[in-house]
């Protein structure tokens, strides 16, 4: 996730996170990877077997971990710098080949599924499939000291990986299959209305994403629809730990960019739904609403986030980018969160289709 985003989105679970992208990130002990899933058969004692595509998952929630998310509380450029030379980056509209080749597979692949015609809780849901087995990497959207937009298919972290996909269901939902649509819908999702002007204007909390965005008719916070209650929480993660983001400790300008930041988030009532509540809403979610995962952890509202992937049977899982993994899907999506250690419940945003 970003920092804030709980890093708030750290990843920090602040990321780009929200802030720093690495709040967002929770450690996700539920995948097996692809070759062992393969080996496995369907009435393996202890958990059912899901195939999507070319994967397979195995759930075994009796061997599931507590999820602890405290190695993932500041940024990987002072703690988790995961290796990303295989990884690349590109920025705004000059990506690598290798970039621009993978998009356009993408886009292929959606002109052939013919998407377009389909409603955007179907697009986002199919394009998060696409992505299951892609590699998690923390920090990717702090490598360089300056704010550069950041765009990467390769590997996500939490946080990138949702605003990615619901980013590529955007352009695929306007009819527009072009890389610069893709990258001005992913540019409108991170940066405070939608302007990427420094390392303050990116959206650091996961709070302050939502807020931006349902301003400008990308999302919806139904999560008190939904039954959530408040959160009485002052947000401050980040300034409290200044001395651990490189764009923070030796920037008075950027300091008091986020110090004005959370006071505003703090004015604003945060809602979530308790985790032993969750299985309540499951008539109500549907494939594509984006998930943040509340915390106890003083500071922060999330710390990690996913997309519903919702079954024809009824069953609630949870598609998301996994530290220190890949893109998984977790079979339950109550079951998941109370795995997670500091974790309380949920919001809950849907996606509202394509800005004209």
């Amino acid at each position: 996730m970003r920092t804030m985003f709980g890093w708030a989105f750290v990843g920090l679970a602040i990321s780009g996170g929200f802030t720093s992208d690495l709040a967002f990130q929770a450690q996700d002990y539920d995948s097996i990877s692809v070759s062992q899933a393969a080996t496995r058969s369907e009435d393996t004692p202890g958990g059912g077997e899901v195939c999507r595509d070319a994967a397979c998952y195995v759930w075994e929630a009796e061997n599931e971990e507590l999820i602890d998310y405290s190695d993932l509380m500041f940024p990987p450029s002072q703690t988790l710098l995961t290796d990303t030379s295989n990884v690349t980056v590109s920025e705004s509209m000059n990506p690598a080949p290798e970039e621009r080749e993978q998009f356009q597979h993408v886009m292929d692949w959606a002109i052939a599924q013919h998407l377009q015609e389909q409603p955007m809780t179907d697009i986002i849901q199919a394009i998060a499939h696409r992505f299951v087995g892609t590699p998690y990497k923390a920090g990717l959207l702090d490598q360089s000291p300056e704010e550069n937009l950041v765009v990467t298919l390769q590997a996500f972290d939490c946080v990138l990986f949702v605003e990615t996909v619901l980013a590529i269901a955007r352009t695929v939902a306007q009819h527009d299959y072009s890389y610069p649509t893709f990258v001005n819908y992913l540019r409108d999702q991170r940066y405070q209305n939608g302007q990427l002007d420094g390392y303050c204007s990116r959206l650091h909390y996961f709070s302050a994403w939502v807020q931006d965005n349902e301003k400008r008719g990308t999302v919806a916070n139904i999560t008190q629809a939904l039954g959530g209650i408040s959160l009485n929480k002052q947000l401050n993660f980040m300034s409290t730990h200044r001395h651990r983001y490189p764009q923070l400790v030796n920037n008075q300008a950027n300091y008091q960019c986020i110090l004005e930041m959370e006071d505003q988030l703090n004015a604003v009532p945060l809602n979530y739904i308790p985790t032993e509540q969750i299985h309540h809403s499951y008539d109500q979610l549907q494939s594509g609403d984006i998930i943040g995962i509340a915390t106890t952890i003083a500071g922060l509202d999330v710390t990690h986030t996913g997309f519903i992937d919702r079954q024809p049977d009824g069953r609630i899982r949870l598609i998301h980018a996994s530290p220190p993994g890949e893109v998984t899907i977790s079979q339950d999506l109550q079951q998941y969160v109370g795995n997670i250690k500091n974790a309380i419940g949920i919001l809950v945003v849907r996606p509202v289709g394509v800005s004209e």
